[in-house]
């Protein structure tokens, strides 16, 4: 498997020990079609090794940080300052977040290699990694707003005593 050598290759090099749990770990995080964030880890990692902990799994995404091979990723901060976490071993992509139910799309394609290029030649820069977020609104999301928009404008205003708090066209999921 491609990802084992280059986890195991990176780490040798620099010295460091390939362990069962490192290994774990990072295949996890390489193999998960989501976004994990530390705790998500930490839970599909005790499933399958109930002796691995908390402080292991957050000393190994630092080790990893650090020899390149996991980003670190905010996405929005769609939950609050949750951090998550993917392997570079992904081809480059823009992470499209909806900002009301925090729905996380992959997106890759020509425009982001344009994109690159053109910051490159603008500025004389570069680039050795790119990032792109991108947030808005799901169509599934656009729909239910619409929804509500509709509905409160069909049953008229809400009596002040009745009215708990505002009520906002987009809320962010928190």
């Amino acid at each position: 498997m491609a990802s084992q050598l280059s986890l195991g290759g990176s780490v040798q090099e620099h010295g460091l020990r390939m362990t069962r749990q490192r290994r774990l770990l990072f295949e996890l995080i390489d193999g998960s079609r989501e976004h994990l964030n530390a705790e998500a880890l930490y839970r599909l990692a005790k499933q399958r090794d109930p002796r691995i902990n908390r402080v292991t799994v957050y000393r190994t995404l630092k080790l990893l940080k650090q020899e390149g091979l996991v980003d670190e990723l905010d996405l929005l901060h769609h939950e609050g300052d949750q951090h998550y976490y993917e392997t570079r071993l992904k081809r480059e992509h823009a992470h499209v977040v909806c900002l009301r139910c925090g729905r996380v799309e992959e997106f890759f394609g020509e425009p982001l290699q344009r994109l690159k290029q053109q910051i490159e030649a603008h500025f004389g820069f570069q680039i050795m990694i790119a990032r792109t977020e991108v947030g808005g609104y799901c169509a599934h999301c656009q729909a239910l707003a619409a929804r509500e928009a509709h509905e409160l404008r069909n049953t008229g205003p809400v009596p002040r005593e009745k009215a708990a708090a505002p009520v906002l066209k987009w809320q962010p999921k928190k």
